[in-house]
């Protein structure tokens, strides 16, 4: 249940931005959102060391095998030298417990080594071919380095060589490969344009032009993209090239436009240029940045052609490079979002598997009680930050349900810009049970599991939802959408005003919790097996 803070922080909030914001405001060091997919170091570390455990029971298994290959009657007849030498008791190999001894101080020897060498100063997906290769490849050798050090310290020669020298070469591959993994699959997705910002220039015709030419120069597409340009009281333009040639991106408008064009765009970050005039506007900018969860760049027009001698900007990780001022949203959250995200991989992948039976007996009574409708109904929505995706849900509804909204307009049961009526005559027969048990439900699974929604999260808009949207409804896009959030386990049907629903997601937001989005879970389990929906 929702706490009496909450409850009384729900009602208090108002229909206006400047009183949803005051209940908005994320608490210090919490948010909701995250669009990065790296792998925190301190997970990195657990997979590093998973990977060790595989590559000791892999290395019972392989070294037994390449001991008798060596040997000299085996296959290849080799005359090993004595320091390959296994030792047996009894003729046996050793066991797994008898050789436990050894990733218990490799695997943590590794783990050091592979810090010294910078394996996780930086996210895997961004570290280079050669960091990668020579990491997992020497930390691996360094550990096994580190234990033949204390073995032979300790006078001891009662163990297995060549198994230890497998389990090394095993880890190497092992670490080697799924950092590989990782980079390959970041490429691809950024490839696909997955991790594109859209950026708005503040500023001049000069400016925008600079910023314009140096970003076409060093930043692929794929990575940025400036969408457009605002202009400023004291530096009003039009037209889409300047002198040099460069193609300026579309003057959208003026800074006062900035909260409508968030409203509407998919924005991730804004650039300001700062001129030596007026910047009174700046504030108001800022804040509306502030309130959506976007990224502010605030670069000085004196520093885009100086050439210094001596001093020297310091710059992120940043591909840009700007000499700027960066107001971002917080990620001190990091572990805690890749941790909802793991899940979200996990518990959708496994109710596909699980569900899969019961997904194909649905799809099955779609086709046969209504043969001319499509099984999946494709929803085209709007997630995270503006981004538009597709979605699937199976179909309950007629094939002219969108043309026939208008009509039923007036029947309405939903203040506001969203469309929602309880006895709804374009639902099939099949479509009312279904809706009834969220089972139409069900596929959106698969979008949890690519990454376009989540488990828990504010549901997703519909773009003529979005162009009516308030102001302050939009803060709910910062965060990623889910299936199920507050608003559907606080009587979903109960509610009649868009505006408590989206004090709800609002509140989602402040409070976000992994443990909050467990107990939404539990009790969007329970809802569902009241068949409380429509």
């Amino acid at each position: 249940m929702i706490s009496s803070t909450q409850t009384a922080s729900i009602e208090s909030s108002g229909p206006k931005r400047a009183d949803a914001s005051a209940a908005a405001r994320p608490a210090a060091g919490r948010s909701g959102a995250g669009h990065g997919e790296s792998v925190p170091r301190r997970f990195l570390v657990v997979f590093d060391l998973i990977v060790q455990v595989g590559a000791f029971f892999a290395a019972g298994q392989v070294a037994p095998a390449v001991q008798e290959l060596i040997a000299p009657h085996g296959a290849l007849g080799l005359h090993w030298p004595a320091v390959l030498s296994v030792v047996q008791a009894g003729g046996r190999f050793p066991s797994a417990g008898e050789l436990a001894w050894v990733p218990l101080i490799m695997a943590p020897a590794t783990v050091l080594f592979l810090r010294a060498l910078g394996g996780y100063a930086r996210p895997v997906q961004e570290q280079s071919r050669t960091r990668v290769l020579v990491g997992a490849g020497l930390a691996p050798l360094l550990g096994l380095g580190f234990l033949t050090t204390i073995l032979f310290a300790l006078k001891s020669n009662r163990w297995s060589r060549l198994f230890v020298f497998t389990y090394a070469v095993l880890s190497a591959a092992g670490l080697a490969s799924y950092r590989f993994g990782l980079r390959y699959y970041k490429h691809q997705r950024t490839l696909r344009g997955h991790y594109a910002r859209n950026v708005l220039v503040v500023g001049d015709a000069r400016a925008v032009e600079w910023v314009t030419g140096y970003a076409a120069a060093t930043v692929s597409p794929n990575e940025l993209q400036i969408v457009g340009a605002l202009t400023t009281p004291e530096a009003l333009w039009t037209g889409s090239t300047v002198s040099s040639g460069t193609v300026l991106p579309p003057v959208l408008g003026t800074v006062e436009s900035l909260g409508r064009l968030l409203v509407n765009r998919p924005v991730h970050e804004v650039i300001v240029i700062l001129s030596n005039g007026d910047s009174a506007w700046l504030r108001k900018l800022i804040d509306d940045c502030d309130y959506f969860r976007v990224t502010v760049r605030l670069v000085p027009e004196a520093l885009l052609s100086w050439t210094p001698k001596d001093l020297r900007t310091l710059f992120n990780a940043d591909p840009l490079r700007l000499p700027e001022i960066v107001l971002t949203p917080p990620n001190l959250d990091s572990d805690r979002l890749f941790i909802k995200r793991l899940i979200d991989v996990v518990v959708s992948g496994c109710l596909l598997v699980l569900l899969l039976p019961l997904m194909a007996l649905i799809a099955l009574a779609i086709k046969l009680t209504t043969p001319g409708l499509p099984i999946l109904y494709r929803w085209r929505v709007i997630g995270l930050h503006g981004q538009p995706f597709v979605g699937y849900k199976f179909t309950t509804m007629a094939a002219d349900a969108d043309e026939r909204r208008a009509g039923l307009q007036a029947r309405n049961e939903m203040t506001g810009p969203v469309f929602k009526m309880k006895d709804d005559p374009r639902v099939t027969r099949l479509g009312r049970l279904l809706r009834k048990y969220s089972l139409n439900e069900l596929p959106q699974l698969w979008s949890v599991l690519v990454g376009d929604m989540s488990l828990v999260g504010p549901r997703p808009a519909f773009q003529h939802e979005l162009d009516r949207y308030e102001l302050w409804h939009k803060r709910k896009l910062c965060v990623k959408p889910g299936i199920t959030c507050l608003w559907q386990v606080s009587g979903r049907n109960r509610i009649e005003a868009f505006d408590e629903w989206v004090r709800l997601d609002l509140e989602y937001i402040q409070h976000w919790s992994l443990w909050l989005d467990f107990r939404i879970l539990v009790r969007t389990v329970w809802a569902v097996m009241a068949g409380s929906g429509w």
